[in-house]
């Protein structure tokens, strides 16, 4: 079935339901291939009303974002952000950074999809990027601190994006060591730091930024309707995905340039004030095997630390902590 000639036909009731019967009669296709098409095309950012007496109606189109929108919210916030990349869709926005810079593109450069097919995650987990509902987006860094120090870039991106989020929506949202986002115990934010070094230099850092901005709970695949959530859900409202996306890029040149001038404590204390694992009994979990104890801060290379019930304080430097 031709989803342009099913969409081509819904717009021709703008604001009205459109019965399946009418819709099979009119393409001669069945219910069935309706209603896959109709998915496909919610997939693809649609959003529809519908009802078995009264039939379909779109209720939102796709949120695309505009190149000169970008560049100008951009522009007005820093120098970061420029060149910028801008994708309908692409494996994964790392991917396309690192690319670039192989190639030297400046610090700043991003790169933007509206859609990731292999979008990854920490420890290369798929991370689900669906079409005009998030933001998804990856930014070159050329740091000069040694590469021992890249696990500090990490918290410093997961402060940066953690006070964005927090001063556009108001809502209370937290970080999970190391850099994961959540809203009620639920991710809202993943983040991933790539880098290339040389001769113990690094050559340039990938911040991979997952944001999920406008999904729905429908949306949602059912394995992750009860770990993850959206702005959109928590908020009641629809985000400006153009106005987070300064935002954030603007938080992290502000803190990178922190972090250049006076180090990583400024940084550590900001990533403490917003950890919810901070004071409180975990587990973690690594190759090492599993930990219990209870969080007590950051190290200075931003290892978690840990107090164990013999009174010991022992780093985790990689790992997942559940509580």
């Amino acid at each position: 079935m031709n989803d342009e000639h099913l969409l081509q036909l819904l717009n021709e009731h703008p604001g009205q339901y459109i019965s399946g019967e009418e819709i099979s009669r009119r393409m001669s296709v069945s219910r069935t291939a309706i209603w896959k098409g109709i998915n496909r095309l919610k997939e693809k950012g649609y959003e529809f009303d519908s009802t078995s007496r009264k039939g379909y109606r779109i209720t939102r189109r796709p949120d695309r974002f505009d190149v000169t929108a970008l560049q100008l919210a951009l522009s007005e916030k820093g120098s970061w952000g420029q060149p910028l990349h801008l994708f309908e869709s692409v494996l994964s926005t790392q991917d396309e950074a690192r690319t670039l810079a192989e190639q030297q593109t400046a610090e700043g450069t991003l790169v933007i999809a509206e859609e990731q097919t292999a979008g990854r995650g920490r420890q290369g987990r798929p991370f689900f990027s669906p079409s005009g509902r998030g933001i998804w987006m990856s930014l070159v860094m050329r740091p000069t601190q040694p590469l021992q120090y890249m696990s500090q870039l990490t918290l410093l991106a997961a402060v940066a994006v953690c006070r964005a989020l927090r001063n556009i929506t108001q809502l209370d949202i937290g970080i999970k060591w190391p850099n994961d986002l959540l809203i009620d115990g639920r991710k809202v934010c993943g983040i991933l730091i790539e880098s290339a070094a040389e001769d113990g230099r690094v050559r340039y850092a990938i911040a991979g930024i997952g944001i999920d901005a406008n999904l729905t709970a429908e949306d949602l695949p059912e394995h992750l309707q009860p770990i993850a959530t959206s702005l959109r859900i928590e908020s009641g409202q629809i985000i400006d995905r153009t106005v987070v996306v300064a935002e954030v890029i603007s938080e992290l040149e502000t803190l990178y340039q922190l972090y250049a001038e006076e180090g990583f404590t400024p940084i550590a204390a900001l990533w403490e004030s917003m950890a919810i694992s901070i004071g409180k009994s975990i587990q973690v979990h690594n190759a090492q095997g599993s930990l219990q104890g209870i969080a007590q801060g950051l190290g200075m290379n931003g290892e978690l630390l840990l107090r164990l019930a013999d009174d010991q304080v022992v780093p985790i430097y990689s790992g997942d902590i559940e509580f």
